[in-house]
């Protein structure tokens, strides 16, 4: 395989096949990866584990996504490396390494779209496919400098794509560049069934500013400060209706329990031997009760409302996209986790409600990318970006 061997460890190393792809159109010229996660004919789907990667066989048929990006002329060039049946955040995979962050090498990823983003940041490809069920695009996106998607719930196709959260996995993409990025959105994504006007409302999410470090904020105002002069004064709002350690709890729960249906069968019956961070997120996953789920999704319902409510047709809340840089490689597993569960406090907004997220790589702070993102109502997908597309000419 063409990029196998290359040291940022971004892809898997599967024997190469033809992958055919248009001639001609909205995307010639461009090439791009696609996480382990969805099929594409001629190569296996492992997931992120061997063992599944060994009960796979090789596909016949490909993904939908995949397939729309062939016919619009992008030239596929590989299957990226995935955190563990995508449930990490890290970028770190017992079995198979950890790929490299290109734009700060000495710190993680992020995961568990890690191949996606590291293939994008070293420059190995235009652009990449990944998932995004916790923040799986949105985190690497932000640690890699990267622009990023998660896009309103079931806006693309994740048939023949492997699920962890049936009702918050998406399908996502990487781009280096605001050009690139907008030109994968008109295929992937097409026109908005609920457009956002072209002077959409701007609100500041006070609470969610709060919950970055210290040295974070301080990189955050100056791009914030920026966007305002340029495109007016937000409105300050508080974004969650309740603690935001309800959410995070929530969601959690939401997640653990689909992820269990999703994999929880397959886990015993094959007895996957799983890295010690997801095995135990599966053990998390496996004690979640039918009564907590309920309760979950009660309090996910009226989350979304809120949230609904608040956005309208023409709001568009700017947030930060993580509490701080991507820590370093060698931090201990204990501060992983703490960083996680505070990252999904921050990520949580966007998969319990199934709205749009864009994440734009905007501010640096101790040489590593930093990034702010873009919450829109649900349908407004393409003209997110649109607005994406207007506050990177602002800040830039």
């Amino acid at each position: 395989m063409r990029f196998a061997s290359h040291p940022s460890r971004s892809f898997m190393p599967f024997p190469e096949a033809e992958v055919a792809h248009a001639a001609t159109g909205p995307l010639q010229g461009l090439s791009f990866a696609v996480k382990d996660l969805f099929d594409v004919a001629g190569y296996p789907t492992g997931g992120g584990n061997p063992h599944v990667l060994a009960m796979s066989g090789i596909k016949t048929s490909t993904a939908p996504a995949v397939q729309c990006l062939l016919d619009a002329g992008a030239a596929f060039v590989g299957k990226t490396q995935t955190d563990e049946l995508a449930f990490s955040m890290n970028g770190k995979n017992a079995h198979y390494g950890s790929p490299v962050n290109g734009a700060a090498p000495e710190r993680i990823s992020g995961g568990s779209s890690s191949g996606s983003a590291s293939a994008v940041s070293h420059g190995l490809c235009d652009f990449a496919l990944g998932t995004d069920t916790g923040g799986s695009v949105r985190a690497p996106a932000s640690h890699c400098g990267l622009f990023g998607i998660r896009p309103t719930h079931a806006r693309v196709s994740l048939a023949q794509c492997m699920a962890l959260s049936d009702s918050l996995d998406t399908c996502g993409y990487f781009a280096r560049d605001i050009g690139t990025f907008a030109r994968v959105a008109d295929v992937l994504l097409g026109a908005d069934p609920r457009a956002l006007p072209a002077a959409p409302r701007l609100l500041l999410a006070e609470d969610l500013f709060r919950l970055p470090t210290e040295g974070a904020r301080e990189a955050l105002m100056p791009v914030v400060a920026s966007i305002e002069s340029a495109l007016g004064k937000g409105t300050v709002v508080t974004a969650a209706d309740r603690p935001m350690d309800d959410l995070y709890w929530a969601f959690r729960y939401v997640q653990g329990w689909e992820a269990w249906v999703s994999d929880g069968e397959k886990i015993e019956q094959y007895g996957l031997q799983l890295g010690p961070d997801v095995a135990a997120r599966f053990a998390f996953s496996k004690a979640v009760t039918a009564g907590q789920y309920a309760e979950a999704t009660e309090v996910r319902r009226a989350f979304t409302a809120h949230l609904a409510a608040l956005l309208g047709h023409d709001g568009v809340l700017l947030m930060p996209t993580m509490p701080d840089i991507a820590p370093r490689s060698d931090a201990a597993g204990q501060t992983l986790e703490d960083y996680r569960n505070l990252s999904v406090q921050m990520l949580c907004l966007a998969g319990l409600s199934g709205f749009p997220q864009v994440s734009l790589p905007l501010a640096r702070r101790d040489g590593a990318p930093l990034g702010v993102s873009l919450l829109g109502p649900a349908g407004s997908d393409r003209s997110l970006i649109a607005f994406a597309e207007r506050v990177v000419a602002a800040v830039c």
